[in-house]
């Protein structure tokens, strides 16, 4: 009996009778609406092999198990291994293994795990999900009320990933339970609006508010989605068009003040800290969209208009920049609106440089990293060229020239000097070229930059080198001085039917909210000092793209050393609590401050020194042909199977060590090459182990083999005494016993096929391409079918069979 008849006349019959698609509201899920990864993107385009689960089993709209179905002749024990990493990834209380014959329950709670005689009924795995020992009323029936309402798929168009299923349902049973603090941190490009947008859905149409607790108000909710940046507000607010177009309202400062009031007749509204910030006198000023010290009048905000427990929801996305922060200057309109339940949305797990999120929120309830969304298939992979060139730094010499400013003789200006206090347009030049060179011309790309000069710069110096493009809007800088001008760029840019502007320069702004799926290179030309903000700029490729592969870092300024980042694979060290308060932060009582010993004032009264004048940045010109003695070294990094970015030569070692794993001997080796079945499921182990096929062609470089096989640059990995030979010779080596049998059609056809070999690769002998290899050199499949003797089997064989001899001894 093999699976689909074990599942058909064994399992399905021992499920419908513990209830399950019988009781009403439970529901089994099964293959084709089980797939829970995409796979990992790799070269060409293939995936690896997505994570799809046999069944999984639902009760009022939530997944509580899975079960994991094998063969009738094969031990219960197989499906174990497969069943517990599929509750692992969609975080189950309980899943099941099983032949048909015997169930084999675990519980990933307790750990309890062990052949059982039937499956549990849908109201007892609900009771052992959510025991009602720990559930108040009220948490019971809004945990009934949210699961009643489906998630809106857009007519069919959308379905939840995995990781957003999760965040919204914690973040409804966190709500359900009566928390008022929140936080979900997601890797960018993971679907954060979706996420808030069905949490929003669903609290609206159940008509959840604050009075839940005490005397309920059947009213829908008030909600507040917001942001520090317009645009992001801006993408929410479309993102909802799902709901009524009078529930809606997006607040600006100029409405507000031509209508003489904060808008009030809407159940969704989007604005940005700074319009709830404004205040008549300067709601006509431009909104300053980045964090900065500008003074507000807390007073007169508008924000002060809603009474304090209007919103009964609050959203804020980017919640790391500023809203939460001790001393940010907008803390206080979370602080007006302390009585509204305030969801954090994040891209950036706990560090140092954003505890004031983690404390004012607490922890998160789900976590969704980079690296999984990587692994899963859900975000795009990358690699690295870091890229060093003879001038990374300077000393000025007396031979070069002072344009203009004044320079400090024998200082050694380094990588954060540059394009603030000193200024070298061949240097900034050079390293333009040298990514041009490289990179594919007509790729959406984001340049960052130290200045807004210097993206100006920058995006003459592209416009000028530029060799296929026409288009004087080719690159375009987009920065706070660029206004309107640099928004409607922005907008060109993320439209994927539109190829200009094809590059970005910028400073700080686009660091975050660029929503573009097909952003293929990030260039670092800015030293980056905080590592959230590196995850943040490094998330502006990772949007998925149809043939979108990989997207690549082109680092001039040593910001890849930040990938090496523990507290991204796991969480960071506890803080250090006061020993006498035993509180983190400390809140010990501080003495009185001391008078000024000068003037006998607190604060200080004293005449302080004027600031410093500014100092003009010092502008160099080389000697005539220093210029062109400029050069670079470009190094790719490897990754290891757990994200961890590793030297070329930890790459090697560590290969080397994974071998032994896969094959014993050289000899080994040889057979399981010269079998395109053997070799499959060969290259397959290599990838699972972290040497995807991308990876072993970059090795192919690493020891100067680029024309070889990758048999042979294994085998010389195996065993450095044998050095690789080229395909070419590979071929003329292997030529007089690979046609020894054949008759001249054949000969003819191994010979296309082997040329085929020598300009691609080992790609071209698997058993895939043979009827494209019949189609190309043929008018079609089936004439080379017919030329080559109309055995479809024989040709399959001869295809095989020569490319036992091509492996021999060479």
């Amino acid at each position: 009996m093999n699976e689909a008849e074990t599942r058909a006349e064994l399992i399905d019959p021992k499920l419908t009778e513990a209830g399950w698609g019988v009781v009403k509201s439970s529901k089994i899920l099964r293959e084709r609406n089980c797939q829970i990864t995409a796979g990992r993107i790799q070269a060409g385009g293939k995936r690896a092999k997505p994570l799809i689960a046999d069944y999984i089993l639902v009760y009022n709209g939530i997944k509580l198990a899975v079960v994991e179905a094998k063969a009738r002749n094969l031990e219960v024990g197989e499906g174990v291994a497969q069943a517990k990493l599929y509750a692992d990834k969609l975080t189950l209380d309980t899943t099941y293994a099983t032949n048909g014959d015997d169930i084999y329950q675990i519980c990933m709670q307790t750990g309890q795990e062990g052949i059982v005689d039937r499956y549990l009924t849908p109201q007892e795995l609900w009771i052992k999900s959510y025991p009602l020992r720990a559930n108040s009323e009220i948490t019971e029936l809004w945990r009934d009320k949210f699961s009643d309402i489906p998630f809106e798929d857009k007519s069919g168009t959308w379905q939840p990933r995995y990781y957003q299923e999760i965040a919204v349902n914690r973040t409804l049973e966190a709500i359900a339970k009566g928390d008022d603090r929140i936080l979900l941190t997601l890797a960018t490009g993971t679907g954060k609006t979706a996420i808030a947008f069905q949490i929003a859905w669903k609290l609206f149409h159940t008509r959840w508010n604050l009075s839940v607790n005490n005397q309920y108000q059947k009213r829908q909710p008030r909600i507040l989605f917001l942001a520090d940046r317009n645009i992001l507000a801006n993408q929410a607010f479309n993102s909802f068009s799902a709901f009524p177009e009078d529930a809606l309202v997006r607040i600006k400062p100029k409405e507000i003040k031509k209508r003489g009031k904060v808008p009030t007749n809407g159940s969704i509204f989007f604005t940005i800290f700074q319009s709830l910030m404004a205040n008549d006198n300067t709601a006509d000023a431009e909104e300053i969209e980045e964090e900065n010290t500008t003074s507000y009048d807390t007073t007169a905000a508008y924000y002060n208009q809603y009474p304090k427990d209007y919103f009964d929801l609050i959203i804020i996305d980017e919640c790391h920049r500023g809203g939460a922060n001790d001393e940010g200057n907008w803390r206080g309109i979370l602080d007006y609106f302390s009585p509204a339940v305030q969801l954090g949305l994040t891209a950036t797990p706990k560090r140092k440089d954003n505890v004031d999120t983690y404390k004012y929120f607490g922890d998160p309830v789900y976590t969704y990293s980079l690296k999984e969304g990587i692994n899963d298939g859900f975000l795009t992979p990358f690699k690295v060229k870091r890229i060093k060139t003879t001038i990374d730094d300077y000393v000025y010499t007396n031979d070069d020239t002072v344009v203009e400013g004044e320079i400090e003789e024998g200082k050694l200006y380094e990588e954060k000097d540059f394009n603030r206090k000193i200024i070298i347009p061949a240097r900034e030049r050079y390293r333009v070229k040298a990514f041009m060179d490289d990179a594919n011309e007509q790729d959406k790309t984001i340049i960052f930059c130290a200045t807004q000069d210097h993206a100006a710069m920058v995006r003459d110096m592209v416009n000028q080198y530029k060799k296929i493009s026409k288009n004087t809007s080719y690159c375009v800088r987009v920065t706070a001085n660029d206004g309107q001008i640099g928004e409607d760029a922005l907008k060109q840019f993320q439209d994927n039917e539109k190829s200009i502007p094809t590059i970005l320069t910028t400073s700080q702004k686009l660091s975050t909210g660029v929503d573009a799926r097909n952003v293929r290179n990030i260039v670092l030309m800015r030293p980056v000092s905080q590592i959230i903000e590196f995850k943040k700029i490094v998330s502006r490729g990772t949007r998925t793209f149809d043939g979108k592969n990989y997207f690549t870092i082109y680092d001039f300024v040593d910001a890849h050393q930040r990938f090496l980042d523990p507290e991204w694979d796991g969480e960071p060290e506890d803080p250090v609590v006061c020993g006498k308060c035993n509180q983190e932060p400390c809140v010990c009582k501080k003495g009185d401050p001391k008078q000024c010993t000068i003037c006998g004032v607190q604060p200080c009264a004293c005449l302080k020194e004027p600031p410093p004048e500014y100092k003009k940045k010092v502008k160099i010109k080389l000697k005539n042909g220093k210029e062109l003695t400029i050069q670079h070294t470009s190094q790719t990094l490897f990754w290891d199977a757990s994200g961890k970015p590793i030297s070329s030569e930890e790459f090697l070692n560590n290969l080397l060590g994974e071998l032994p794993n896969l094959f014993k001997s050289e000899a080994e080796l040889r057979k399981l090459w010269s079998n395109p079945t053997t070799r499959k499921i060969l290259l397959e182990k290599l990838d699972t182990a972290g040497y995807g096929i991308e990876k072993l062609n970059a090795l192919r470089k690493l020891v100067d083999a680029e024309n070889s096989d990758l048999f042979d640059v294994l085998e010389y990995v195996f065993n450095s005494e044998i050095k690789p030979i080229s395909r070419t010779e590979r071929v003329a080596a292997a030529e007089g016993a690979i046609f020894t049998l054949m008759n001249h059609k054949q000969k003819e056809f191994i010979e296309f096929v082997l040329s085929k070999y020598i300009e691609i690769g080992v790609g071209k002998l698997d058993q895939t391409k043979l009827p494209t290899l019949l189609s190309s050199m043929f008018q079609s499949q089936a004439d080379g079918i017919e030329e080559l003797g109309g055995d479809p089997l024989k040709i399959r064989n001869l295809f095989i069979e020569f490319q036992q001899y091509l492996y021999k001894t060479a």
